[in-house]
């Protein structure tokens, strides 16, 4: 039976795509891992690559098509011995193609004698067909695995190669049944009056209708969901950066001739890691029903781009150099304003930093990028009179910072510590050296 290829699902967040571009015409043979299309996700332009081998029969979705639902049929994939004659089976009896039911006979036609080499059809244990490539059914054959007992990655749970290639026959030992859970509620929380209601308010005035962009509708829907459920509460601490100014003026003449130049906020994100170090309970996020407690500092960065941003992550950052933190920051930050990311590069981490300093803002609130635990806002580093521990008034440049913090992981007096920490790599930077 000809197999349907489904929009993937390449993020977590996504919902929809654009097909941007095909790597195959209907008639090309294809093989598990070849590239098939580019899609744009709600954050990135992927490639898709093929799970399974067999020839393309039919393109369902034209290249550049918008708005295409996740598990939406975008091709048609034929076995061997097959045409594109047996097409308008999937489409007369969609349910046949890999859903796990047994698949109807076609009533015109007189039983064919099957091939002496052909494998019987596997069963689950309630009796239904398994659905399975036949490379997947020999490999399983070969491997003794028992395919019922095998969860497929293809198309609506489809056996394919590299289910069986990774699969044991002790692994693929029956599973005891777990008990069934209430399905989650799906319903969206209310986001205010819809857009008839809000148009109606503005009927007679002049004004241009923006679509939202897959990113901008997932910015929105994560944002309000986190300011909603999310108890967020704010700590703000003024830190001074004449030290640390000066500290790295020198190293920056020292590093010219190596081609780095060192940025306030590359010593940030080095104060940040260490301080979740130096306070390993906030190096925390939620769970859901639990708290997960990280080791390593893996700390978010957000990045301004067209019709949104990107928050990619420097995972291990208390274990590199402030060059090495520069340099794949600037890298991250380049490739993200070209939406190029992958998925696990901008996925993760329990802390964020977002830095509104260079486009002169002096101080704000952010809102926590779930799962985190916190998230500091950086402001611009204005020269403000001071008082000295001498008493003495002085004048330096003073930054304020903010870290919005989630309460369910992070009480006040713990996540004072940790901005205490910050403040206290920052103003004695050689510190982070050590």
């Amino acid at each position: 039976m000809p197999t349907e290829i489904l929009m993937p699902a390449l993020s977590p967040t996504m919902e929809e795509g654009t097909l941007a571009k095909w790597h195959v015409k209907e008639g090309d043979t294809v093989s598990s891992g070849d590239i098939m299309a580019e899609i744009e996700t709600d954050k990135a332009t992927m490639e898709f690559e093929a799970v399974d081998e067999g020839t393309i029969g039919k393109i369902l979705v034209a290249e550049g098509a918008e708005g295409v639902k996740v598990n939406t049929a975008i091709a048609v994939l034929l076995e061997e011995g097959e045409s594109t004659d047996d097409i308008g089976k999937v489409a007369a009896n969609p349910e046949a193609s890999d859903a796990g039911n047994e698949e109807a006979p076609a009533a015109a036609e007189a039983p064919a004698p099957a091939p002496a080499a052909a494998l019987p059809a596997p069963k689950s244990a309630d009796g239904n067909r398994v659905f399975a490539s036949p490379l997947a059914r020999r490999i399983a054959a070969d491997k003794g695995l028992d395919l019922a007992t095998i969860k497929g990655s293809g198309p609506r749970g489809r056996i394919v190669k590299a289910d069986v290639e990774n699969a044991t026959a002790e692994a693929s030992k029956p599973e005891a049944a777990k008990p069934a859970t209430a399905p989650a509620s799906s319903a969206a929380p209310a986001s205010g009056p819809s857009a008839d209601v809000v148009m109606a308010m503005y009927q007679g005035r002049e004004y241009e209708e923006i679509s939202l962009n897959g990113m901008r509708k997932t910015i929105a829907a994560r944002l309000t969901e986190a300011k909603q459920s999310i108890p967020h509460f704010y700590l703000r601490r003024d830190i001074e950066l004449d030290a640390l100014l000066k500290f790295r003026g020198e190293l920056n003449k020292q590093l010219e001739a190596r081609g780095v130049k060192l940025s306030v906020n590359d010593f940030i994100i080095k104060a940040c890691a260490l301080a979740l170090q130096a306070v390993p309970d906030a190096n925390a996020v939620w769970a859901g029903d639990r708290i997960l407690k990280l080791t390593p500092s893996d700390v978010a960065v957000a990045v301004a781009i067209e019709g949104g941003l990107f928050t990619p992550v420097l995972k291990d950052a208390e274990m590199k150099s402030l060059s090495a933190l520069s340099a794949e920051m600037k890298d991250l930050a380049a490739r993200a304003r070209d939406r190029k990311l992958a998925p696990h590069e901008y996925q993760g981490g329990s802390f964020a930093i977002s830095n509104l300093g260079m486009f002169g803002i002096d101080n704000f609130d952010a809102v926590i990028n779930p799962p985190h635990g916190a998230i500091l806002a950086v402001g611009a580093g204005v020269k403000k009179p001071v008082v000295g521990k001498d008493g003495e008034l002085d004048v330096a440049t003073v930054m304020s910072v903010t870290l919005s913090v989630d309460h369910r992981v992070i009480d006040g007096a713990l996540g004072a510590q940790l901005l205490t920490a910050i403040k206290e790599n920052l103003e004695n930077p050689m510190t982070m050296l050590a």
